[in-house]
């Protein structure tokens, strides 16, 4: 029989290790989080912070195209970060100029382009290429991302399908806040961005993916900084690439690579 110092013992010994040092809990990782990998991210997070006690202080951010908020534009400008989450490709940019340690490159999800429209306004069949090309023909005003998606769709596919003369004067891109939020505002008809990004906007609707024939999956990638902590940036990097957390991810729209 136990008796009762015993297990009072061990009742404080599973206490303490369930409680943080002070040191852990001051302990902050700091992200720069393109929108791509976001609505996984967002769920994620606060279940990093319980479990291990750490403090995230997150900053998004684009993975390319030049706005002041921007992931490549933060780290020129010197702004501190642990870990950075963006675009296959901008990784890659952004480990060319010796801004991310390579060898921590870790591959989380494939991404693909939807197009969304206004809550409440008729969902249009994108289904095949000419219908999707039917739409953007027909629509009053399109909007695509500054990112991965919408430099893919705006140098790329439509020029090379021919239907980009016509429709470039009633196109803007999008800079600082997601193309969904900009259609649930009215400012245009139609937008396309990663799935991911249009699922958690409020006003909006996801109307479908663009034409398998003319689609393109995005990686989205994470690693360490160079001037960051490596071993906190290597806590987070592990806890988001754990296979366990894949229901999560699918759940947002996302294809978790680690499965």
């Amino acid at each position: 029989m136990l008796k009762r110092r015993d297990i009072l013992v061990g009742t404080l010994f599973v206490l303490a290790a369930c409680v943080h040092t002070p040191e852990q809990a001051d302990q902050k990782i700091v992200v720069f989080s393109s929108g791509g990998f976001f609505a996984a991210y967002d769920e994620l997070a606060p279940l990093f912070e319980e479990e291990t006690g750490l403090t995230l202080e997150t900053h998004k951010g684009s993975s390319s195209g030049g706005a002041p908020d921007s992931i490549p534009e933060r780290l020129k400008r010197g702004e501190y970060a642990d870990v950075v989450i963006l675009s296959e490709n901008g990784f890659k940019n952004i480990a060319a100029k010796g801004f991310v340690l390579e060898q921590t490159r870790t591959d989380l999800v494939r991404s693909k382009i939807g197009m969304s429209v206004k809550e409440g306004a008729d969902i249009p069949d994108i289904s095949t290429p000419d219908k999707f090309i039917t739409i953007l023909r027909d629509a009053e005003s399109i909007g695509y991302s500054a990112s991965a998606s919408g430099r893919y769709l705006s140098t790329k596919l439509w020029p090379k399908i021919g239907i980009w003369p016509e429709i470039e004067s009633k196109s803007s891109r999008i800079l600082s806040e997601r193309v969904a939020s900009v259609v649930a505002r009215g400012d245009v008809e139609i937008g396309f961005q990663q799935i991911s990004e249009i699922l958690p906007i409020p006003g909006a609707t996801y109307a479908g993916p663009i034409p398998e024939e003319y689609q393109k999956i995005t990686v989205f990638t994470t690693g360490a900084t160079t001037k960051g902590n490596k071993d906190l940036a290597l806590k987070l990097i592990s806890y988001l690439s754990d296979p366990d957390k894949a229901q999560t991810i699918e759940d947002v729209g996302l294809e978790p690579i680690n499965k």
